[in-house]
């Protein structure tokens, strides 16, 4: 039996189908994450979400991997399963999902990427560390140049494993965080 469907895949499987790839920017993806964000937001439109470009395709002159993440914030006492609902009913494959975040994935096909590829987080209301990030390297290019640096550095590693690379970032991300917290402090 031949496999076709994503969910059918092994983990290594899907790893190896969607290697980690780093482009140079493209300001296609603004484009495409206002695209994507007015969809999100009549989807959503009863839940009022606040949505926002993340990652690095948001941030300029950066390499990324051509994926454009998308944060969804919504109220806390929304139900998780009327947005995965709505959300897995117009094309957005759910990858995970905890009591305070989840995850879907669109543009993943049995052959590969598709030409547009989103991640969309939904976090609740002020689960915004990613804003944080994002706006932390824009204001501060020099950061954004050392974080395309360590992730050029991972990619021969981490190419087809996922979690690792993602590992291999947290702690930049983390201090990152720290310096943005220091900066807001009165």
């Amino acid at each position: 039996m031949q496999k076709n469907q994503l969910q059918d895949l092994t983990l290594a499987e899907l790893w190896e189908l969607f290697p980690i790839v780093l482009t140079a920017h493209n300001p296609q993806w603004s484009v495409w994450a206002e695209e994507e964000m007015r969809l999100l937001s009549s989807l959503l439109v009863k839940y009022h979400p606040i949505i926002s470009h993340i990652g690095s395709t948001a941030i300029p002159d950066i390499q990324a991997k051509p994926i454009v993440d998308i944060l969804v914030e919504i109220s806390p006492d929304i139900e998780w399963q009327s947005i995965k609902d709505i959300l897995e009913h117009n094309g957005y494959i759910c990858m995970s999902e905890s009591e305070t975040r989840i995850s879907f994935n669109k543009g993943y096909t049995p052959a590969g990427y598709a030409d547009r590829v989103f991640h969309v987080h939904v976090h609740r209301i002020g689960d915004n560390d990613e804003i944080l990030f994002r706006d932390y390297l824009i204001a501060h290019p020099e950061y954004a140049e050392e974080y395309e640096k360590l992730k050029l550095s991972l990619l021969s590693k981490y190419k087809s494993n996922r979690d690792g690379y993602t590992e291999a970032k947290s702690e930049f991300i983390k201090t990152i965080l720290r310096l943005n917290n220091k900066c807001h402090v009165t």
